[in-house]
């Protein structure tokens, strides 16, 4: 397989809100939320708070993080994982942006 193949694009940049979130479902790891820091950096982890399953994609972003809009969890963007005091972790996806484009890994949107 070649390096072009082991990724899928699945977005255009302009089309992720600053500190907004873009949700790609279809895949079946579930719904993906891809977000956009105010630095620009792109992160992807499971659209589900590891809490009680909440919309990451609708939270607040603050730094590398988000606000589960549901109980306020805070979610590292980085690592999928809560913040202290909360404990649990979202499953997050590698990122590759080329461009203007946003691609994440076939192998990982193929895996529960």
């Amino acid at each position: 397989m070649t390096t072009s193949e082991q990724w899928i694009l699945v977005s255009k940049l302009q089309d992720i809100p600053l500190l907004g979130a873009r949700v790609v479902t279809g895949a079946a790891a579930g719904p993906i939320a891809i977000f956009k820091a105010a630095d620009d950096t792109i992160f992807a982890v499971l659209d589900r708070c590891p809490h009680k399953g909440g919309p990451l994609s609708q939270g607040i972003v603050h730094g590398h993080a988000v606000t589960c809009p549901i109980h306020a969890w805070n979610i590292n963007l980085e690592n999928g994982c809560a913040l202290e005091p909360d404990e649990g972790c979202t499953r997050r996806f590698d990122v590759k942006c080329v461009e203007d484009e946003v691609f994440l890994r076939r192998d990982q949107l193929a895996t529960l």
